[in-house]
């Protein structure tokens, strides 16, 4: 009995265990079989590291290839966020000793650790504009030797790294800086990275402004990887693989470097003798256009500014200077987002447009030193009269009261006040034909549109501003007043006037924008657009700085020029303005004491003076004008704000960037 109890109980022993093998056995073909495969990839991917081998950034070239911009490899300096966040003080005392062993300032160093966007961070590119989960650059460009010291005491700077990577240089060839036109870059932001669908990380530059900007995509390549093995202490063991990197390609400009340089000289040279008239000459710019197809050979902003303060890493301070309006914002490109009112280089607009509106062209009108019109007096400029005149004297002279009358005249002609919105106007229809009032689509970011203030825009205005306007009209201008009061009167009278028939279209709008005042406002570049096709005939070309793309094989993709409309100009009309201008340089003419003693004969220049007047500032200074009238090759534009005479200032200036398109045989 008790023998078969113990055979019973081993066989049930027997069992479990039989069971117990059956189920391991199970359990290993499973995992063999079944599961081996997948946690094979999970190990394998749990044991490897994938590290991204960033582009190198394209070049940008100018007309002959010379190097504008290129890459430069920097010693870098980072830091574990880790590392500030186990300190007791946020890590102020690890980068504070940081900065002293590098030689630089703490609260550059320290900007860096705040993240762009944050509580309390300065503005990018000041701050860090990276990801949270990588180490902080927190100084590039520093001294190779002092930043490895740093290596040799780790107790004393935990969490500190030292690594090298490109940044963008800027060799300056025969001194052209161009900075407005080039622009800058700065460390991928999280936007940035989480729109780019992978193509961007967070240790990747962006351009941020100019051509830099404008051209990224081409510009920055196609970032590598290689993938690597590590053992459990997280020490490389092998390559698992490798996808290499692939450079960006160059792009290739229209621009010449010696001939920028000295375009950038002769803006500079006529803000300093603006200056020298006690003018405050706070801003400008200076255009070279191929009238053949639009390609922009030089291009000049001011104020200016040190592109290269953007390579190692921009302090507070310095972007605060650059961003400054008291300095002149130095950053915000004249070229593209500055407008101006274009005063008399906008007669060769209204030419065309007096005789469509029935002016005729071998008429004889009264250029009288004033002429009333609604009631206001409008003056010619210093209040000089030439009698009676055509209109190839009245460009050469820059007579104004000439334009007033015409456009007076077309104004009563659409009706007046009671003109619908609607109504066609000759000179607003000349100057959008033009390309007034619209962008020139220039391969630069941040284009303004000018304004061409027409009936519709009028009214708009009106209604976007009359809850201020009428406010005004209630309370005046008691901060204007404790300094001008005779200003604060004035703007008084209009908010007055403005909060209940500022939607009118009255005369003196009419007349104010015959000559390219009262609310007209363009940019340089399309003025340089208007000469150039009164030069080439009537083709409106698109602005363009990009030549071509350039593989570092040297393969290269041009780009084409873009003709964007032609502007309907009867020819005799063409020819007559043509002429006109041309005799603006010669003895007698508003330029003609500009061009003394220039070689006329075998170069002759063209062009237009204009001095805007601007309400509460001094007057801007305009020359716009173009060469050879021959064969016409170039429209030279120069533009200073509060620059005074545009004979005295401007003139001069495009007169010395005429020297040097000779001088180099351009």
């Amino acid at each position: 009995m008790r023998a078969r109890r113990r055979v019973g109980v081993a066989g049930v022993v027997l069992v479990l265990l039989l069971t117990l093998f059956g189920l391991l056995l199970g359990r290993l073909g499973q995992l063999q079989l079944v599961e081996g495969p997948q946690q094979a990839r999970a190990a394998a991917a749990a044991n490897t590291r994938t590290v991204t081998d960033h582009a190198l950034r394209g070049r940008i070239l100018d007309r002959t290839g010379t190097p504008l911009v290129r890459d430069t490899f920097d010693t870098v300096v980072t830091v574990e966020r880790s590392s500030l966040v186990a300190s007791a003080d946020g890590g102020q005392a690890l980068v504070r000793s940081v900065a002293t062993a590098l030689g630089l300032p703490f609260a550059r160093l320290w900007d860096k650790t705040k993240l762009c966007g944050t509580a309390g961070a300065p503005r990018a590119p000041a701050c860090f504009n990276g990801s949270p989960y990588v180490p902080i650059p927190l100084a590039t460009g520093v001294d190779a030797k002092r930043a490895l010291s740093l290596l040799e005491r780790p107790e004393r700077y935990p969490g500190v790294g030292v690594t090298s990577r490109p940044v963008r240089a800027y060799p300056e060839p025969s001194g052209a800086r161009s900075p407005h036109v080039l622009g800058w870059v700065a460390r991928a932001s999280a936007d940035d990275v989480a729109a780019s669908g992978g193509r961007i990380d967070a240790d990747d530059v962006v351009g941020r402004s100019g051509l830099e900007e404008q051209y990224d995509a081409v510009l920055r390549g196609t970032n590598g990887s290689t993938v690597v093995a590590v053992d459990p202490r997280g020490i490389v063991t092998r390559t698992v693989g490798t996808t290499p990197a692939v450079p960006g390609r160059d792009v290739v400009t229209h621009l010449d470097a010696r001939l920028q340089a000295r375009t950038e000289a002769a803006l500079a040279s006529a803000v300093a003798s603006a200056r020298s008239q006690r003018l405050p000459a706070d801003t400008g710019a200076a255009v070279v256009l191929d009238v053949t197809n639009g390609a922009l050979v030089a291009a000049a902003s001011y104020p200016t500014y040190d592109p290269s303060v953007f390579s190692g890493g921009i302090t507070s301070a310095e972007l605060a200077r650059l961003t400054d309006e008291g300095a002149g914002t130095p950053l915000r490109s004249r070229l593209t987002a500055e407008t101006f009112p274009p005063a008399s280089t906008f007669k060769v607009v209204s030419v065309p447009a007096a005789v469509n509106a029935g002016a005729r062209l071998d008429g004889t009108y009264d250029c009288s030193p004033s002429v009333t019109v609604g009631g206001r007096v409008f003056n010619n400029f210093e209040s000089r009269g030439y009698g009676p005149i055509d209109f190839h004297r009245a460009l050469v002279v820059s007579c104004d009261t000439v334009f007033y009358r015409l456009a007076y005249a077309a104004w009563l002609e659409q009706g007046g006040l009671a003109a619908p919105v609607a109504a066609p106007d000759p000179f607003v229809s000349m100057a959008r034909a033009f390309g007034l009032g619209r962008r020139t689509g220039v391969d630069l970011p941040g284009e303004s549109a000018g304004r061409v203030p027409d009936r519709a825009w009028k009214e708009q205005y009106w209604l976007a501003t009359r809850a201020d306007t009428c406010r005004r009209a209630g309370t005046g201008y008691p901060e204007v007043a404790r300094t001008d009061p005779t200003r604060a009167a004035y703007l008084t009278r209009l908010a007055k006037e403005n909060c209940t028939a500022g939607y009118q279209f009255r005369a003196g709008d009419a007349v104010n924008f015959s000559i390219g005042q009262g609310d007209t406002a363009t940019t340089i570049l399309q003025m340089a657009g208007v000469y150039a096709a009164i030069a080439n005939g009537g083709t409106l070309w698109q602005p363009q700085l990009a030549a071509a793309y350039r593989t570092p094989a040297g393969v290269t993709t041009p780009v084409a020029p873009r003709r964007v409309a032609t502007v309907p100009l009867r020819r005799d009309v063409l020819a007559y303005v043509r002429s006109a201008l041309g005799d603006v340089t010669r003895p007698g003419g508003s330029a003609g004491s500009a061009f003394t003693g220039f070689p006329q004969d075998r170069y002759p220049v063209a062009g237009k003076t204009g001095t805007g007047e601007v309400f509460g500032k001094k007057a801007t200074a305009w020359f716009a004008a173009y060469g050879p009238t021959t064969r016409p090759k170039y429209a030279v534009v120069v533009v200073v704000g509060q620059g005074g005479s545009g004979s005295k200032v401007a003139a001069p200036a495009v007169r010395t960037i005429f020297d040097a398109i000779l001088a180099l045989k351009l």
